[in-house]
């Protein structure tokens, strides 16, 4: 598993971020496939996001940022971790 240090200041540069290293780790063109994101939570505070991004055929790629550990974790089609991201700063996720 590959490891990588990074840092943002907002949750679209995050966002996009994870986009880019999904669709580059399966050979994706970045930005024609969706992605979608839950909040996740934590005895009701919101503790990080998960990220799916809807590729052909059905595939399914994840991450999931915790925000607790500073963290994103990144997951291929298979459920297989294949990177660790640890960030230098991250955005604030407050609750709606």
């Amino acid at each position: 598993m590959q490891r990588d240090r990074t840092g943002f200041e907002t949750i679209p540069q995050l966002r996009q971020f994870i986009a880019q290293t999904l669709c580059h780790q399966n050979d994706f063109e970045v930005g024609v496939f969706q992605i979608t994101e839950r909040v996740l939570t934590k005895k009701g505070n919101p503790c990080g996001i998960f990220f799916c991004l809807h590729g052909p055929r059905s595939v399914k790629l994840t991450a999931v940022w915790d925000c607790q550990n500073n963290t994103v974790l990144f997951y291929g089609s298979t459920g297989e971790r294949f990177l660790k991201t640890e960030l230098e700063s991250s955005p604030m996720l407050v609750s709606a």
